[in-house]
C-alpha cells in the first residue's frame, strides 16, 4: 500500500445506537425514539431518561405507532407481558394524545 492510499487519520466518528419501533419497525437513533419498560412487578413505565431497569421496548414519537402498537398487542409482545395493567393501558393511551401527529412519511 503506498502513502497515497493509506486513510486518513482524523477524529473517529461517534457510535450512534439504533432500535427499531415495535409497531412501524423503523430504525432509528435510540435518543429519537421513547423507551417504555416492564419492571419487576410486571407494570410498564415511558422512560424519558433510558436508563430504568427491566425489560425495555421503542416506540416513534408519532400517535399512529403508539395506537398500532395498543391495538395490536405489539407492546405485550415485546415487553413479554401477558396484557398491560388496565392503569397502565390507560396512562400509555393518555401520553399517546399529547403527542404531536406526524403527517410525513417514514
Amino acid at each position: 500500500m503506498t502513502q497515497t492510499a493509506k486513510k486518513k487519520k482524523g477524529p473517529r466518528q461517534k457510535h450512534v445506537p439504533q432500535r427499531t419501533c415495535v409497531a412501524c419497525r423503523h430504525t432509528d437513533a435510540k435518543r429519537t425514539l421513547i423507551r417504555l419498560v416492564r419492571d419487576t412487578d410486571a407494570r410498564v413505565h415511558i422512560d424519558p431518561t433510558g436508563k430504568r431497569n427491566g425489560r425495555g421496548a421503542y416506540l416513534c414519537n408519532d400517535p399512529a405507532c403508539w395506537d398500532q402498537a395498543l391495538r395490536r398487542h405489539a407492546l405485550e409482545r415485546a415487553l413479554r407481558v401477558s396484557a398491560l395493567h388496565p392503569d397502565d393501558l390507560a396512562a400509555l393511551e393518555a401520553y399517546a394524545r399529547t403527542l404531536p401527529s406526524v403527517t410525513g412519511v417514514k
